[in-house]
This record gives C-alpha cells, structure tokens and sequence, in this order.
C-alpha cells in the first residue's frame, strides 16, 4: 500500500516546489505499476461497467484512484483534489472565497477502452497540480506505452520548462517534414467535420478516433517515437471540443513547460481553469487547442 511506501517522505509542503512533484514520481511509480500489472493480468474477469457519457468505468480505475489519493494526501495533507470517479473532496473551498493555492486534478486510468484490451497500450493515470487555476506541474504514468511495453513516466515542471521521460530531459515534439499529424479526435460514431476535408487537403494526417486524450498531448509536446515500439509520430497540433478537464490538465501544463500554445477555438486563453468550472460534477472544457503557433493559427482561421 502506499502508506508504506511513503515512510520517510515529508508529510506537508506549504508552498508548491519540484521537490513535491519528484517525490509524487517515485511514490506513484512504485505503487500503481504493480497495481496495473495486476489488473491487465485479468482483464478477463475485471468488473467493467458503463458510465452515463457512454465511458467505461472498471474497478481498477475505482482502486488506482484511491491510491493516487493516497499518495497526494501523503505529500499535501490539506489537498483539495478533483478526482474523476470521486470528485471534490471535503476539503472543496466554496464559490465567492478567491481561487485555491492548490488543487490537484486526478485521472486514474485515461483510456479505459484502451486499457479493457489486451492488445492496447494507450493509457494512463494522470495527476495534474494547479497554482492559482494555473497548471504548474504534472506526473503521467503510462504503464505500458514504452518499448516492449515499458513504461513511459513523464513529469514535467512548468517553472523550470521541463519534462522528462524515465529522468530524462525529453526532446520537445519533433515534426515530420512533408506531411504534418493532427490529433481531432471525435466521438465514435460522430460526422466527420468540415475542417477534417481542409486539413486533409493541406496535407495533414489526422488522428480522429479517441484513445487517450492525455497521450495525444504528450505527443504534441514532446517525442516519443524512440521511446516506444509503437507509430507513435509527433502532433503539430491537438484540437478537441468538449474535453474533459481531467483528459487535459496535464497535456495542458506540458504545452505550458515548453511554450505551446493553448487557446480554445475562440483563441482565448485556456489556463487559468476558473473555480466555477473545478467545481462542475464533471468539470469540461468547451474546446481545447494546443500546438506549434503558426499551427493553431491557421486552424482556427479555417474553423
């Protein structure tokens, strides 16, 4: 469990630094990826049931969110999380006081369908730390999304402008020449919309089928084509409408680190998150955009 894990970790920090973010790293690590092991060992007989907005709930998302929790509340003791499949916690400040120091933002597994299949590998868990509505920090843990399903962990550090993968300092999104890649994802079963025609004429290769919005983002940041056996080429740009907070706050804080922009199809600016919208039953965000500048310009010209 994670209690014994974090022996020795300090139990409250006062004022955000990346000291709190590596410390939730290698605690996290250590006390999901067995937990994942686990899991994926019987999805066969894993309990999966169906939510209201037609995802999947299991009860490995139920129980690595409790240990994420767990976790956080190891290193913040009065942390106010934003946790998918639990909510706000008590420690909720009400509307009207002014915006919280600090919220934690929680998915435990992002890319549920992705994970019920033995045969995929784009999920993870997402924990997202806000300072003033501001993303500063974030851990993605993908279980599996590495060579010879390894995992990828991805901790990124807004005030320094850095992300690593597995420790290392990761080499922002490397573009290929000649025909660019777009993460639209869209809903199954949507139409297809006007500007996928435009964009494909341009001479994009478009992703529009979702598995994790969270790893769609990473991959706009940063690349992860050498990290993983996987076609896993970089993203000039990630367009989505109706995103859900907690499948873009960390992609969001990566776009932050290494200078991406990241509007909404208005091309208002998407960060601060307001307090109004943490505290929505399923805080959403009406349409996220993120990518290299002159990339997101000319797609919302084309909107």
């Amino acid at each position: 469990m994670v209690s014994d894990i974090v022996h020795g970790l300090a139990r409250t920090h006062h004022a955000y630094d990346d000291s709190m973010l590596r410390e939730l790293a290698r605690l996290l690590n250590s006390a999901l990826l067995p937990e994942f092991s686990r899991y994926r060992s019987q999805l066969s007989t894993l309990d999966v049931s169906e939510k209201e907005d037609k995802t999947l709930l299991t009860e490995a998302d139920l129980h690595i969110e409790a240990l994420i929790i767990e976790a956080v509340r190891s290193i913040d003791s009065n942390a106010w999380i934003v946790a998918e499949e639990s909510g706000n916690t008590d420690a909720t400040p009400a509307i009207g006081t002014e915006r919280p120091n600090r919220a934690w933002i929680i998915d435990p597994i992002d890319g549920t369908a992705e994970f019920v299949r033995p045969d995929r590998r784009e999920f993870c868990a997402v924990v997202c730390l806000l300072e003033q509505g501001e993303p500063v920090g974030s851990f993605v843990l993908a279980p599996e999304l590495g060579s010879a399903r390894s995992p990828l962990a991805v901790l990124t550090d807004v005030a320094t402008g850095r992300v690593s993968v597995n420790g290392e300092t990761a080499a922002p999104a490397r573009l290929r020449e000649g025909r660019p890649h777009a993460s639209v994802t869209r809903s199954a079963g949507s139409a297809p919309r006007p500007f996928e025609a435009v964009m494909r004429n341009a001479g994009y290769t478009l992703k529009t089928g979702t598995t994790s919005q969270t790893i769609d983002m990473i991959r706009t940041a940063i690349d992860v084509s050498q990290l993983s056996d996987l076609p896993l080429p970089s993203f000039e740009l990630f367009a989505r409408k109706r995103q859900k907070l907690w499948d873009g706050a960390a992609g969001l804080c990566m776009g932050a680190a290494l200078g991406l922009t990241r509007v909404d199809l208005r091309g208002n600016p998407r960060t601060p998150f307001d307090l109004a919208l943490l505290h929505e039953v399923e805080p959403t965000l009406d349409s996220t955009v993120m990518g290299a500048p002159e990339a997101v310009r000319w797609f919302l010209e084309i909107q």
